[in-house]
């Protein structure tokens, strides 16, 4: 855990999905090894997938595949991804360890908490549905809620807007790059998941959040509530 930041005033706490909440990584990577098989190939350690798994099927496919989203046939690969993941979403996907106590202490300070994400509606709903704590979320803003996603801010003012809060009483929390950029742009303070999947820019201490935490619970201390 670390950050000198003023964390005063805040009335909630945003959370990005995969890899912050929950680790989903076993699911994607079933799913992606799937296309690997169907042409024959040989699957692949989830280690591989793991570190793109905040990624979505962009990372899956690019691990699986090695084709990129300017590929000519990347967008029937991710159709095909995505059929692949509703199967198996719900087969090893949990909530990491100590989640569920840091939502509860959230909740006991009356503070609201949320979740933005880049996953899309058709599979948050899902999620939501197997996953009790998550359907607890005072919102969930999908990637498909609003007409960008991140790292553009308009998922993360959106949610600010349904809490009827202002953004610079909100943090956001997450795994990746892009989740610490869309918050600076959308003036809310910041705090890098360590524990996440971090994808291809590992180096999360450098990516300019207000903190820094290596357990989902350090964010209680991060924010002087345990």
């Amino acid at each position: 855990m670390s950050g000198a930041a003023d964390w005063g005033g805040v009335r909630a706490v945003l959370f990005d999905l995969d890899g912050t909440l929950i680790d989903s990584a076993p699911d994607l990577g079933r799913a992606a090894n799937q296309l690997r098989t169907q042409r024959g190939l040989e699957p692949l350690p989830l280690s591989c997938y793991r570190p793109m798994a905040g990624a979505g099927a962009r990372g899956m496919i690019s691990i699986a595949l090695g084709i990129a989203p300017d590929h000519a046939d990347f967008d029937a690969l991710k159709e095909e991804f995505f059929d692949n993941y509703e199967r198996c979403i719900h087969e090893q996907t949990e909530v990491f360890e100590q989640v569920a106590e840091l939502l509860g202490a959230l909740e006991r300070q009356a503070l609201a908490w949320g979740v933005v994400t880049n996953k899309s509606t058709r599979f948050t709903s899902l999620i939501a549905q197997r996953l009790e704590l998550i359907g607890r979320a005072a919102t969930i803003v999908s990637g498909d809620t609003t007409p960008h996603a991140k790292p553009h801010p308009a998922p993360l003012l959106e949610a600010a807007t349904r809490l009827e809060l202002s953004p610079a009483e909100c943090i956001y929390v997450g795994d990746d790059l892009r989740d610490v950029q869309a918050g600076r742009a959308a003036g809310m303070r910041t705090v890098a998941a360590l524990y996440g999947y971090l994808g291809q820019d590992g180096e999360a201490t450098a990516w300019g959040a207000d903190g820094c935490i290596e357990s989902p619970l350090g964010l209680l201390k991060l924010l002087h509530l345990a």
